[in-house]
């Protein structure tokens, strides 16, 4: 009875609570429209979170200008480097938002840019997974999963030799006695689950990266033994007894090897382990259980290498030429690849570069026999603390070919035991890349018979460091470097030309002279020996720059007469040209480029880089002193610029720029970032007349059928692995495009001619589509497992860039298909291609 009693006194006030709850939530409504339209987000999200707690059912009526709120909110805190208050923003926006892929998408992005990489990875996950047609979510996992889940991966998975030599080795090891496992650098789990297939007592793992740390738990629990090995999120040298493992095992398996062995700190993990974690070792002539002792997988390693020549890592490491489209390089700028310079810095980076040498255009030379630098002992506690304390050991190797000193190729041979081994070498079927050590600073790199390439090989700082390279003649007695004997025998040749030559390679400038040196990613360097590309955009400059002085011709400051003039004291071509209005150039091209300079060569032009490193500017300046370019010419378009978001803005507020040089292509092959919205802002920036540069860009693509590129992008099937399911959860990861390929090498057999895909107009944007249907026909049977593509760069309706040509500083890239398809000679297939901002997706149409 009382029970009633109250129910119905409390109805009223039921009543006038529901009534009181719809009068706030109108008046918080109308509070945050207020708010929004006076530009106050942190006021108007406080009111939009009013609304939705107390009227959830609203939430399909506002989640839109929610949304809007939030990602405005967030970015005035980001601005404001409130970090932690916008995380909670995201946090409460996903509380009441939990399946909306656009908060998910940009939590990650966030997340991103402040260098939480796993954490986003995960939010872009989730986007795709909500929605896996929402393109920036798409986009933006795709870039993350490649840095989380490293393309080596899939490569090394697929490689049946590789593991199956593996397994034998843990399986031969296990059966010896070697009961207690630790798996250094886990990865996805598999040595461990050998370790446990083979019948060892007890298997722990550990794993530094978040992300393949959760995927090697998934793999171990598919494969149902999550039970029977304990995964360890963290380095191995952090790891502790009995903390973290209750005593030493008998057995450490690892793969922690680059393709210079020593790049991924397995010395430094090794000699922990032996110190921290491993049983003793057994000793020569010893006999006994190998339970009692401890040992490692692989035990030692013999490091081999090869003197070679190599045009195309010679284009991308050394600048080859002296004069780019009419400008003069100086002999005070030492251009250097970035490989190369880290010999000489304290920074503890890769001194060099990978290469699967035996796909590489134009492939290469061989000029000295295979030579072996260096053994290592895993199992030698000693050996392995020597190696980084130890001198440098010096090599002479003899030159059995007449050619072009390039690089110092090496492999190695990885002895897992006495009975199993695996190799790097090019000539090997592997899925290992070989390091490339490009050849810098020497005065002559022709070598011939009879000479001997010197170097020094050590082991500092982690690496494999191969420095001090030099060649030895044969008519040399004494340890003098050719360089020098070549000079020598110049001077007394009495040939004028050599004699300068030789002269300005030993850089007998004068002391006060300004040297710089000036390094350089390798794709860099390859577009400055990118003869095609300069030539290109000189005569295109020269074009709008003509047309835009239609009452006398574009003078082209031709730096020789300009000198003249200079010294002969008349002055009258400067006279002239002071009168005129400059055009405005304005090269926001990404990296180092002496476009800049060169338009400041075709007349009254007052040229702007964009290039951002303090060498970079100061190598430009001193190449604009070499070709006598008057002070002031060159100026660096970010000291004018306040905001370096903002780069695109007039050159001065009452004038426009004549010429506007974008970058639409990265060098790996895909579209730039934005680069329509930024072509949108430049149309709005130049004079009538002007010109953006590319003005539109030709996408061309054909189908291929090939088995390395489905390789590289998925694990195929169980098999691969030795019947272990990991291909389900390391597949997750894969990126339907692969990047950075040389389509001239890659092995692949072409089933169609190459079609247009795709138009990207800069200057005329109505005539791009962002979608498109494209037929393709079919000229040879087989099954189509890829759409490679490149592009044609259209400076004027005469002037094309092709970025696949062999001069071509631009990789390019390739569509991956998830199912292959079988297809026969005469047919048709109907590829769907789309561009959504900067993202291209290609699709079959069955």
């Amino acid at each position: 009875m009382s029970n009633s009693r109250s129910r119905s006194r409390r109805d009223p006030g039921g009543g006038a609570g529901a009534a009181g709850r719809d009068e706030l939530v109108s008046r918080s409504l109308q509070s945050a429209e207020h708010c929004l339209g006076a530009q106050d987000f942190g006021t108007a999200y406080a009111h939009y979170l009013l609304v939705l707690s107390l009227a959830p059912e609203l939430k399909d009526e506002v989640k839109e200008t929610f949304q809007y709120t939030l990602f405005r909110w967030a970015e005035e805190l980001d601005a404001l480097n409130r970090i932690q208050d916008l995380l909670g923003c995201y946090e409460q926006a996903l509380e009441l938002f939990p399946d909306d892929e656009v908060i998910c998408n940009s939590m990650g992005e966030h997340l991103f840019r402040m260098g939480f990489r796993d954490e986003a990875a995960g939010y872009f996950h989730k986007a795709v997974k909500l929605n896996p047609d929402f393109s920036d979510a798409k986009e933006n996992f795709y870039r993350v999963a490649n840095w989380l889940v490293e393309r080596w991966h899939f490569i090394m998975l697929n490689d049946t030799k590789r593991n199956m030599i593996y397994n034998a080795a843990i399986q031969k090891a296990v059966r010896l006695g070697s009961k207690s496992v630790l798996d250094i650098g886990a990865g996805t789990g598999i040595l461990s689950m050998f370790a446990k297939k083979a019948g060892a007592h007890s298997v722990y793992a550990c794993e530094l990266s978040k992300t393949m740390y959760e995927l090697a738990c998934d793999v171990m629990a598919a494969n149902k033994m999550e039970a029977g090995i304990k995964l360890l999120h963290m380095k191995s040298l952090d790891i502790e007894i009995p903390k973290h493992i209750p005593e030493r095992v008998s057995l450490v398996v690892t793969e922690t090897v680059d393709a210079g062995l020593f790049g991924e700190g397995i010395v430094e993990s090794l000699i922990h382990a032996w110190e921290h974690l491993l049983l003793q070792p057994k000793t020569k002539g010893e006999s006994g259980n190998c339970e009692k002792y401890g040992k490692v997988i692989p035990a030692s390693a013999v490091v081999f290498g090869m003197a070679v020549e190599c045009a195309e890592i010679r284009r991308h490491h050394r600048v080859g030429i002296k004069d780019i489209a009419g400008i003069h390089l100086p002999t005070n700028v030492k251009f250097q690849s970035l490989a190369y310079s880290s010999v000489d810095t304290e920074e503890t980076t890769e001194p060099y570069t990978t290469e699967k040498m035996n796909q590489v255009p134009g492939g290469y030379l061989a000029l000295t026999e295979c030579f072996e630098i260096m053994t290592v002992d895993f199992n030698n506690l000693q050996e392995l603390k020597s190696l980084a304390s130890k001198r440098p050991d010096k090599i002479g190797i003899p030159v059995i070919k007449e050619g072009t000193l390039d690089a110092i190729m090496v492999w190695f041979v990885l002895q897992l035991d006495d009975e199993h081994s695996l190799s790097t070498s090019p000539s090997e079927e592997t899925c290992w890349e070989q390091a490339v050590y490009p050849i810098q600073d020497l005065a002559d790199y022709g070598i011939k018979p009879g000479d001997h390439v010197m170097m020094e090989v050590s082991c500092q700082d982690c690496y494999l460091r191969i420095q001090s390279i030099s060649v030895l003649g044969l008519e040399c007695e004494m340890d003098v470097a050719k360089s020098f004997t070549q000079n020598k025998d110049l001077l007394s040749s009495g040939n004028e030309a050599e004699l300068c030559n030789a002269l300005a390679n030993l850089q007998t400038s004068k002391p006060d002279a300004v040297e710089q040196t000036c390094v350089l990613e390798s794709t860099e360097i390859a577009l400055l020996n990118n003869i095609p590309y300069h030539e290109g955009f000189k005569m295109a400059m020269r074009k709008v720059l003509s047309s835009l002085t239609p009452e006398k011709p574009c003078q082209t400051m031709d730096t020789h007469c300009q000198n003249n003039e200079m010294s002969s004291g008349t002055g009258q071509s400067n006279t002239v040209q002071s009168i005129l209005e400059p055009f405005y150039v304005l090269d926001v091209s990404e990296g180092f480029s002496i476009l800049p300079i060169i338009a400041g060569t075709l007349g009254q032009v007052k040229p702007y880089s964009s290039v951002e490193k303090d060498q970079h500017r100061i190598a430009l300046d001193l190449i604009s002193e070499a070709n006598h370019f008057p002070k002031e010419t060159l100026e660096f378009w970010l000291t004018h610029v306040e905001d370096e978001s903002a780069m695109l803005q007039r050159p001065k507020s009452d004038k426009l720029w004549s010429i506007i040089i974008l970058d639409v292509i990265e060098p790996s092959g895909l579209i730039q970032q934005e680069i329509m919205e930024k072509a949108a802002i430049s149309r709005c920036l130049l004079q009538s007349g002007g010109k953006i540069f590319p003005q539109y860009v030709l996408m061309f693509g054909l189908l291929v059928e090939s088995q390395t590129l489905l390789e590289e992008n998925a694990v195929q099937g169980t098999e691969r692995t030795l019947g272990l399911n990991i291909a389900p959860f390391i597949n997750q990861f894969q990126v339907p495009i692969r990047v950075f390929l040389d389509l001239s090498s890659l092995p692949c057999i072409p089933l169609s001619k190459p079609v247009e895909l795709l138009r990207l107009d800069l200057m005329t944007p109505y005539l791009n589509t962002s979608n498109r249907e494209v037929k393709v026909h079919i000229c040879k049977s087989g099954r189509v497992t890829a759409v490679p593509f490149w592009y044609h760069m259209y400076l004027d309706e005469e002037i094309c860039l092709d970025t696949s040509s062999q001069a071509s500083h631009w990789k390019q890239a390739a569509v991956v298909l998830d199912n292959p398809i079988q297809v026969e000679m005469g047919e048709e297939l109907v590829l769907s291609v789309q561009h959504h901002k900067s993202n291209v997706s290609i699709t079959v149409k069955q």
